[in-house]
């Protein structure tokens, strides 16, 4: 490999006027980018200011954003000042602002302006880090951020790139659990097991994207098994021993276990010791989804969400979602990667380099399904940095204490039942009145505009979901969101 750079040598000259190709349009791309960007910055600190004030979710009925713009590509370079005037007149009223900070639905897809920044930087690389020789800082940042991660998150050693395993960043969780799925396929099946005989197992409460990964690995719906949960919503150990047990009896594989810190609709937080001792006494793949919830464990105090994790053979957690770094930006850990090189790397010559075949480096596109990635890392890079480690646990801490603040408020209405545990910063309520009631109530909070909040069922019954954690929500958003549930509400 090449010598250390020299951090005294001189930045090479700029690229001379006329080197651009003759068919480049408009001003060199230095010279466009230091007389727009001012322009572009501006169009951002605008909307991001504006954005708690707008209706949260879009108004514009469906093929109006199509209907407004040209049905052809034009002919001739347009200015930028045409396209930020479209994007105010097209765009963003054809946005649901996932950045007011009265989101309240499903889960945050958060950003912050140091993610913001970092993705400008990220493009202006325009870095194609599939291997560690197309870039290598691309590789390195991201082993790095990663064991920073794991250590913010007090995670499993087993976790860090120390060792046999370590931490890629995936576009999204379901991308994540896809390539575990992928790993446990190819495991059991280079142990002899037949694809067909492969069962998988989940609880009933996890996200939609288990079942979606194993229909991509190969694998029919049927072979998943959807296991019971406790009042608590948490996966029931001893159903899936009986599910398991069951499945071998019949001559099946058990190959993937798949355990959640905080599922979608409630939070249910999984017992992961006894599940993952069942997955372990059957050789299976023991994957943990904490996609959300995750984020809960930079705080000491709740690190007991993972307890048994270091059981697992990998786990998922999004900075996207609940640690303002903007999408996509998904962190998978394993104790291991062997086992996803074996299920993912294919080497064609093209790709076959002195750095790779030296075993010096690590190459991420034998980490994930597709062979291009971008510098993904520099972002979540610049969100720690900036926020450092006490301002993301003081913003985490935050959110889950409006939450706790919401729940009393709810629980001291006679109108309203909290059917779940608020283990976090998800709040889920009814109405006494029954399912109607519940569903015409979360209609009139999101028609007023102020707020967005979401629905889920659980064992039949309609239940309202708050969650608390979009990057800018404060204690008068959630004045507001309460002051709007008191008013719209019918009495009990």
């Amino acid at each position: 490999m090449d010598a250390a750079p020299d951090p005294d040598a001189e930045s090479p000259p700029p690229r001379p006027p006329g080197a651009e190709p003759p068919w480049w349009p408009g001003a060199r791309p230095a010279d466009e980018l230091a007389d727009a960007a001012p322009a572009v910055v501006d169009w951002a600190v605008r909307y991001l200011e504006g954005v708690g004030e707008r209706p949260v979710l879009s108004e514009v009925a469906p093929g109006w954003v199509r209907d407004q713009l040209p049905a052809h590509a034009p002919e001739e370079p347009e200015a930028w000042d045409a396209i930020l005037s479209d994007l105010d007149r097209v765009v963003v009223p054809g946005t649901t602002h996932w950045q007011s900070p009265r989101w309240f639905g499903y889960f945050q897809a958060n950003s912050s302006a140091p993610a913001v920044l970092a993705e400008a930087i990220i493009a202006t690389l325009g870095t194609q880090g599939m291997l560690w020789q197309t870039g290598p800082a691309c590789t390195e940042v991201e082993t790095l951020i990663m064991d920073w991660l794991a250590e913010l998150l007090g995670l499993p050693d087993r976790f860090r790139s120390d060792g046999p395993g370590g931490g890629v960043i995936q576009d999204s969780a379901s991308s994540s659990t896809l390539v575990a799925t992928l790993a446990a396929r190819d495991r059991a099946r280079a142990a002899g097991a037949r694809l067909d005989d492969l069962v998988a197992y989940t609880s009933v409460d996890a996200h939609s994207s288990v079942e979606k990964g194993l229909r991509v690995a190969g694998l029919l719906a049927d072979q998943l098994r959807s296991v019971p949960v406790d009042g608590a919503r948490a996966m029931r150990p001893d159903a899936l021993a009986e599910a398991v047990a069951a499945d071998v009896a019949a001559g099946r594989t058990p190959f993937l276990v798949v355990a959640t810190v905080g599922t979608t609709s409630t939070h249910g937080l999984d017992p992961l010791g006894p599940v993952g001792d069942v997955a372990r006494a059957h050789g299976a793949w023991f994957h943990v989804d904490a996609a959300h919830a995750g984020a809960a464990a930079l705080l000491p105090e709740l690190r007991w969400i993972h307890d048994g994790l270091e059981a697992a053979d990998s786990y998922v957690m999004d900075p996207h979602k609940w640690l303002f770094t903007a999408m996509e930006c998904s962190a998978l850990f394993v104790a291991d990667a062997a086992p996803l090189a074996d299920a993912l790397s294919i080497t064609p010559e093209y790709l076959r380099n002195a750095a790779t075949g030296s075993g010096q480096v690590v190459d991420y596109r034998d980490w994930q399904v597709p062979l291009g990635r971008r510098f993904r890392a520099l972002k979540l890079w610049a969100v720690i940095r900036r926020f450092g480690a006490e301002g993301l646990r003081a913003a985490v801490r935050g959110h889950i204490a409006l939450a706790a603040d919401l729940e009393a408020r709810l629980a001291a209405d006679a109108r309203f039942v909290l059917p779940v545990p608020r283990p976090l910063n998800l709040v889920c309520f009814a109405h006494v009145a029954g399912d109607e009631a519940s569903e015409a109530l979360l209609g009139a909070l999101n028609a007023t505009g102020r707020v967005f909040c979401s629905h889920t069922r659980i064992d039949g019954r309609y239940l309202l979901r708050v969650s608390v954690g979009q990057t800018a929500t404060g204690p008068a958003d959630l004045d507001e969101l309460w002051a709007l549930v008191d008013r719209l509400a019918p009495p009990a």
